[in-house]
């Protein structure tokens, strides 16, 4: 069983920046590919970026350039480091990870970006 737990979300203005903490329980952390997700009003959820166990990182088209995903093996969280943010990043942000064929999500945090 795998647990995720989110924080760092909130209210910034347009060009502001935040970072995402998805810590993890459990001693797999280091051998799982996690990802950051989010979930817009009346949209499905979309990947925005994830980290494998080498520390590859992939980026949805829209975050590129602007989004930072890391990990910290020795704290068993993964984070997320937004910059440039743009009212279209509003949504809730979800971490996740896989693990013995079963999916893990987080509870979301909730980012609003708003003059």
């Amino acid at each position: 069983q795998v647990q995720l737990v989110e924080s760092g979300g909130g209210l910034v203005q347009p060009g502001g920046s935040l970072r995402l903490s998805c810590a993890a329980s459990g001693s797999i952390f280091s051998f799982v590919t996690m990802g950051w997700y989010r979930q817009a009003p009346g949209e499905e959820r979309e990947l925005v970026a994830k980290i494998g166990s080498s520390g590859r990182t992939t980026y949805t088209d829209s975050v590129k350039g602007r989004f930072t995903i890391s990990r910290d093996n020795a704290r068993n969280t993964a984070y997320l480091q937004m910059n440039s943010l743009k009212p279209e990043d509003t949504a809730v942000y979800y971490c996740r990870t896989d693990w013995n064929s079963a999916l893990y999500w987080g509870q979301g945090t909730l980012v609003t970006v708003s003059e």
